[in-house]
């Protein structure tokens, strides 16, 4: 197959069929013959390298995840990697073969949200690749080009599908504004936690601190940067300047919120459980704390996760535990919900 680039020429071949993993409903899958779709004008068609297994596609699988926030039936797929292997009319040729990552989020780009470039928060309601779009648990996936992020030509495209929670990470460090020398703390020592003290680290902070629940996610702190460790259990300071919350629990957050100073910063990216008893406002205020939350990532986080990864400051590869083959799907989800220590980010290889 291939597809007319912008002057009527041909632009690139979309190759074999391959496999794609279908979510029929909750609890139900099946691996069916994957067909490429040609790319209309404006998309491109990539063909995956790799893609990330993640709590919400646990929870798609499971059905537990919230109405209006998946489309049944579906393949999965919104943390992945490729090379672009064709392209539609109005998408320019040269980028054919270059290899890239991709926004999940399909935003309008018309409404005043998406014009002041928070496309996360566009009005025109949810869509997301992998979630209500077809993602990338398949061979190829089709996607509007202008969600694409390319990447250097030498580019690792194992640790590139990691770049996807990276720059839900990103978001919440430009949020954060960590000027060099500030003191500065993580607490969540998972994949994000990780990437969090990884963008930390790129700012020159005068201290680092890691908090999580293991003594065993120590070592790997400090080899993203942390100048500091202890656990949730341990006497915590109370005068750090910015906290990046990862762990997605309401005591993850009110921990976060002890760690910091009168007037500190705090950024939350998790989402803890409905009903959780989180933080509390009357110790917001009375410390005037500065509070932002993260839900997904716009163009600027995307922009500069590929940035920083490609200058060499973001390793996402000792994050990954297992890649397996598109058929091992269920394994994939049993592993990820598993709470073995030993299973970190888990990949599938189309």
């Amino acid at each position: 197959m291939t597809a007319a680039g912008p002057h009527g020429t041909a632009a690139g071949s979309t190759g074999g069929t391959g496999s794609a993993v279908v979510v029929e409903a909750p609890g139900a899958h099946r691996l069916v013959p994957h067909e490429p779709r040609d790319p209309g004008p404006g998309e491109a068609l990539v063909a995956v390298h790799a893609v990330g297994i993640c709590g919400s596609d646990r929870e798609v699988y499971q059905g537990n995840r919230p109405e209006g926030y998946v489309r049944y039936p579906l393949t999965p797929g919104h943390e992945w990697s490729g090379t672009v292997a064709a392209v539609g009319a109005g998408v320019p040729r040269s980028l054919v073969g270059r290899k890239v990552v991709g926004e999940g989020f399909r935003n309008c780009q018309v409404c005043d949200r998406c014009h002041a470039g928070e496309t996360t928060l566009c009005t025109a309601g949810y869509e997301e690749t992998g979630f209500t779009e077809p993602g990338a648990m398949a061979a190829t996936l089709t996607l509007p080009a202008r969600l694409l992020h390319v990447l250097p030509e030498d580019a690792d495209l194992t640790a590139a599908a990691l770049l996807e929670p990276a720059a839900c990470v990103a978001a919440a460090a430009l949020k954060a504004g960590a000027r060099p020398g500030e003191r500065v703390a993580v607490v969540g020592t998972g994949t994000l936690g990780m990437f969090a003290a990884q963008f930390l680290r790129a700012g020159s902070p005068g201290e680092l601190l890691v908090v999580g629940t293991r003594r065993d996610r120590e070592s790997l702190s400090r080899e993203f940067g942390a100048t500091h460790f202890r656990t949730k259990d341990e006497a915590l300071p109370d005068d750090f300047d910015v906290v990046i919350e990862t762990a997605g629990s309401a005591d993850a957050a009110r921990t976060a919120a002890a760690l910091l100073r009168r007037g500190g910063r705090l950024v939350l990216t998790g989402i803890p459980a409905p009903g959780a008893e989180g933080l509390d406002p009357t110790d917001l205020v009375v410390r005037q704390l500065e509070v932002h939350t993260v839900f997904g990532a716009p163009p600027e986080a995307w922009a500069h996760t590929v940035r920083v990864f490609g200058a060499g400051l973001l390793d996402p590869l000792p994050l990954v535990s297992h890649q397996l083959p598109l058929e091992e799907f269920p394994r994939a989800i049993e592993l990820v919900g598993s709470g073995d220590p030993k299973v970190g980010k888990v990949l599938l290889r189309p």
